[in-house]
């Protein structure tokens, strides 16, 4: 039985207590839930159900809980229900019930853990979105994982998701990327405001290769060279290493492309005409601040020219023209007033602010032997994507910028995500799955198959196991829904922990001449199911499950 099916079996006993002694069945949530106690003595599951539904049903917490109790006790696969505080209800399932989850997993295989309650949903995941002016730093490296993970979750729930990367190929820094570019093909000093680093010289080389009298051209056309040419080559690496981290992008959105084909315009001329946008001061401003912003936002400046914001209003509306009911915006620490500017834009077409949801992640710190790591020698100002690969690779770099929330700094230390022991999260995961690919060659060469005598698994390190099994989709559409993978890789180590604790305590394998019993093979098939969900949950995060390591 399920943490789900439980859930349905509480409510429905409920239901019968309510109906019975004619109290009001408005009373009872829609939402029963149960959950693991910390505590293993106190049972496999608790629920407060008798406490939320009491008062509106005109009884003591306690004396619905006793009832409950005693209706429970007599359901299938119940084997105790116990009251305990002001009303909570502590249950045991029968050992018959337990290794039920353990036949779904089975059953379910690769889809164990996925559901469908985000299939109304055309979900555009936009993240990374870096301006092909540098290699992409730890920040963007986290995004990159974080975000990819996401629409994994996002997926597994039933959502239609496309990944989106929006570049800037159209405002200030990338002037300032190609006059840097020049002055390097011209050995000039790097310009003020622009971008140095070893990068910066290779690529000017490859535009001067390309085009060998790029740099004697007239200035405009000397820059529309080394614009077309370089942001490309710039861009193409971005892809390429975003490619060898295991992110890949179904749309790669150019910003140049909204102010060509006149959709800024367009979108800006839409709001004037719906009142949505007011002309102030000789400017057109945005009303933000109903969405929360600290002040108003101009979308046409009083020289004329559109403000950043412009592009985002037109580009959120093109979003919209492609069917997307549910845009996901991952942005960077220092842009937190862009939450209620995109609300704004939302609500300013017509359109429920929550329509737009915009993730806030924090920076990333690396450590190596206790010292903060600060530079990379090619991009000559922050640890680049290519530098953390290099040093740890993708395995350990994606699931150690994914297992933290991204409301929180994260602190790395590549002396513990490098090392091939317990402590390593990564490790400690991957290792479980190894072993249990291991287990699973050696009851080959002996013969030994999975069983369905689930009844016997009886021991309390295999109800432990079972249970962490069995809340592995609540996790999933957990992290669906709070919009945070992390949640999955938290749970892969306890699963992990569970494994190694119960492959402590249980003998899958017989020994020597020992027969082979049915309980083997009801442990193997436990083991199968263990191995099944940490591949299902290493997935969801992109990370591999090692056969052996």
């Amino acid at each position: 039985m399920t943490p789900a099916q439980l859930a349905d079996l509480v409510r429905a006993a409920a239901s019968a207590v309510l109906t019975r002694r004619g109290l009001d069945l408005a009373a009872l949530p829609d939402d029963v839930g149960v959950e693991r106690p910390r505590n293993p003595e106190h049972g496999d599951y608790s629920t407060n159900v008798a406490m939320r539904t009491a008062k509106k049903a005109g009884v003591s917490p306690r004396e619905l809980a006793g009832w409950l109790a005693d209706e429970l006790a007599g359901r299938d696969g119940i084997a105790s229900a116990e009251i305990a505080g002001p009303g909570f209800l502590n249950l045991r399932l029968a050992t018959a019930a337990q290794g039920a989850i353990v036949s779904e997993v089975l059953a379910a295989g690769e889809s164990y853990g996925t559901g469908d309650e985000y299939a109304d949903r055309c979900v555009n995941l936009e993240f990374v979105s870096a301006n092909p002016t540098g290699p992409l730093h730890l920040g963007h490296t986290r995004w990159a994982a974080v975000g990819d993970a996401l629409g994994r979750v996002l997926a597994a729930r039933g959502a239609k998701v496309t990944r989106e990367y929006y570049f800037n190929d159209a405002g200030g820094q990338i002037t300032r990327f190609v006059a840097s570019l020049v002055a390097s093909a011209r050995d000039e000093p790097t310009p003020e405001g622009g971008y140095g680093g070893a990068y910066i010289g290779e690529i000017a080389a490859k535009v001067v290769a390309a085009e060998p009298g790029a740099v004697a051209l007239p200035d405009a056309e000397r820059d529309e060279v080394f614009r077309r040419i370089g942001v490309d080559l710039m861009f193409g690496e971005i892809k390429q290493s975003l490619h060898a981290f295991g992110t890949d992008f179904e749309v790669w959105f150019h910003e140049r492309t909204l102010h060509d084909s006149g959709s800024v315009d367009i979108a800006v001329e839409r709001l004037k005409a719906s009142g949505n946008l007011y002309f102030a001061d000789g400017a057109w401003w945005l009303r933000s601040t109903d969405e929360g912003d600290d002040k108003d936002r101009p979308v046409i400046k009083s020289d004329g020219t559109p403000a950043y914001i412009a592009a985002d209003l037109a580009y959120y509306l093109d979003k919209r023209a492609r069917g997307f009911n549910l845009c996901i915006y991952m942005l960077g620490a220092d842009h937190h007033g862009y939450i209620a500017r995109l609300r704004a834009a939302a609500a300013a077409f017509g359109d429920d602010p929550d329509t737009v949801e915009v993730l806030i992640g924090q920076m990333v710190r690396l450590f190596a032997g206790g010292q903060p790591v600060k530079m990379s020698k090619r991009a000559g100002t922050a640890v680049s994507m290519e530098d953390l690969l290099e040093a740890v690779g993708v395995d350990a770099a994606r699931y150690s910028l994914i297992r933290s929330s991204v409301d929180s700094t994260l602190d790395i230390d590549l002396d513990v995500i490098s090392r091939r022991s317990n402590d390593n999260p990564v490790f400690y995961v991957q290792y479980a799955h190894a072993r249990l690919a291991s287990l699973a060659r050696n009851a080959a060469d002996l013969g030994l198959e999975p069983g369905t005598e689930l009844g016997l698994l009886d021991h309390p390190r295999e109800g432990d196991l079972i249970r962490t099994l069995g809340g592995f989709p609540a996790v999933v559409a957990s992290a669906a829904e709070l919009r945070e993978p992390h949640r999955v890789a938290r749970y892969l180590e306890q699963l992990a922990a569970a494994y190694h604790k119960f492959y402590d305590a249980c003998r899958v394998l017989p020994m020597g001449d020992e027969e082979i019993t049915d309980l083997h093979r009801a442990r193997l098939a436990l083991c199968v199911a263990a191995r099944q969900v940490l591949a299902n949950g290493l997935a969801l995060l992109g990370v591999s499950a090692p056969e052996r390591m």
